[in-house]
């Protein structure tokens, strides 16, 4: 009897490792306070985006934020959403960039805003994928937040037009 409880303690102890391993890491405590559910907010300086659940948990993504001098800082919030958009760039980066087309099709490699865009209402900014996965966790951008598409597909499903943006440093 004492060695089949061992045992059967044991697996529970085990299987709470495991259960504890496969629980969403994303589903954490706070990493920003005083936030309503449902608001988007984007600490640049450790490039992560936390969107804030009902339960007082968020769920954080890492991204890429805007370059030295790029970076913003204020409170937005999203003015579209759009499934593998087309993409014209904006005029600060036509003038770094003449090269580059008046518009870049939508599924194109060469198009940044990967496999979704929320659009901002600051500036011509955007919450979007990227075919650029390396660039995630860096000063990467015009001002843009970029996150993995299977993270950006994700947020997408969990906003609405009119979600509040918090972008701090």
């Amino acid at each position: 009897m004492r060695a089949a409880l061992r045992l059967l303690i044991a697996f529970v102890a085990f299987e709470g490792v495991v259960l504890a391993t496969q629980m969403p890491a994303q589903a954490r405590a706070p990493a920003v306070a005083g936030y309503e559910p449902g608001t988007i907010v984007v600490k640049t300086s450790a490039r992560k985006l936390y969107f804030v659940l009902e339960n007082g948990q968020v769920i954080t993504y890492p991204v890429g934020v805007g370059k030295a001098g790029r970076t913003w800082t204020g409170v937005a919030y999203i003015s579209g959403k759009f499934i593998q958009p087309a993409w014209s760039p904006p005029a600060d980066i036509r003038r770094d960039k003449p090269s580059l087309p008046d518009v870049i099709p939508a599924g194109s490699s060469e198009n940044p805003m990967g496999a979704a865009a929320m659009t901002l209402s600051v500036d011509q900014y955007a919450i979007h994928g990227t075919n650029r996965p390396e660039s995630i966790g860096g000063f990467v951008s015009y001002g843009c937040i970029r996150m993995h598409n299977q993270d950006v597909l994700d947020l997408y499903q969990r906003v609405k037009v009119g979600t509040p943006v918090v972008v701090l440093r």
